[in-house]
């Protein structure tokens, strides 16, 4: 018994020792490489803590390649889309891939949108999650509140500055230009007009409808919550709840769900709020709904299929 028990054990050990302990199944493994855009006052990984919590290893672990981007954490879509644009650029010679797949979230969606439009032979899809692609009623408002060039303005914009700032020293974004009355214009409802008439892969032409799925070459995707309190030990949720009852539509806190369609919409009423979106605050998120986590394995193995 004794001999059969140590061989039972050595052959235990051998196995473990040549199978590895995460054996990738290839779900999430797209052709193109995955980047991810963060929103405002986003980063890519401040303090220990990443902006897309745990979404990039658990991607990563079955195939896919994950690039996180850094870009102003407050600016223009145009200066942060040219910032991703040289990122992109970057990864594919990195790589050696022809294109990428973009995922953004809240204004890394149109950040995302403009290096489709700008570069569209660099870039293979776009998702946009909770994405301000028609403007939002929190930017219209205070905005209004902020008039260009009044004393308030300037004071409201050296606290984003200073904020962005300290984003940023605590990221790898020291070295990006901050402009917090650039990016306030750049998410009211009268700019991103004005920016989907430059760009407008993906937009849907009716209020709340869907739009092209492929325009260029490119799928255009989306999904979005249409809940802003959906956790109580979230510290967040309650201003989050307080803005969303801003809007007078389903909204996840920050973006109405009709403003964040883009191309074909996956869902645009999951039980998540802005936070939720990217798995934060430290995946404290509704105890019933889809893990944030699985949406973007699901969307990596989507992206799989349809040969990108």
């Amino acid at each position: 018994m004794n001999r059969i028990a140590t061989l039972l054990v050595g052959l235990g050990l051998a196995f473990a020792l040549a199978v590895p302990a995460h054996a990738s199944t290839g779900y999430t493994q797209t052709k193109y490489p995955i980047v991810l855009v963060h929103g405002l006052f986003g980063f890519d990984r401040a303090l220990g803590v990443d902006y897309w919590y745990r979404i990039p290893a658990e991607l990563q672990k079955d195939g896919a390649k994950v690039y996180v981007a850094q870009v102003s954490a407050v600016n223009s879509t145009e200066m942060r889309g040219e910032q991703l644009l040289s990122q992109v650029r970057q990864i594919l010679a990195i790589t050696g891939a022809d294109k990428v797949n973009l995922i953004g979230h809240s204004h890394g969606g149109p950040t995302a949108r403009y290096v489709s439009g700008v570069a569209p032979q660099l870039v293979a899809s776009v998702a946009t999650v909770g994405g301000v692609n028609k403007g939002s009623r929190i930017a219209d408002m205070v905005r209004g509140a902020l008039p260009a060039g009044s004393v308030s303005e300037t004071v409201a914009a050296g606290v984003a500055r200073g904020l962005a700032g300290l984003i940023s020293l605590v990221s790898n974004g020291n070295d990006l230009p901050q402009d917090p009355v650039q990016a306030l214009e750049a998410l009211t409802t009268q700019k991103l007009a004005d920016f989907n008439q430059r760009f407008p892969g993906g937009v849907p032409t009716s209020a709340c409808g869907e739009g092209a799925y492929i325009h260029n070459g490119i799928r255009f995707y989306s999904w979005s919550g249409a809940s802003m309190v959906t956790n109580i030990a979230d510290p967040g949720d309650s201003m989050l709840g307080l803005m969303g009852l801003l809007y007078g539509n389903a909204n996840d806190g920050l973006v109405s769900t009709c403003s964040s369609r883009l191309g074909q919409v996956i869902r645009d009423d999951y039980r998540m709020n802005h936070v939720d979106e990217i798995n934060h605050f430290f995946g404290l998120v509704h105890l019933f709904e889809t893990d944030p986590v699985t949406l973007y394995r699901q969307h990596a193995n989507r992206l799989k299929n349809a040969g990108l």
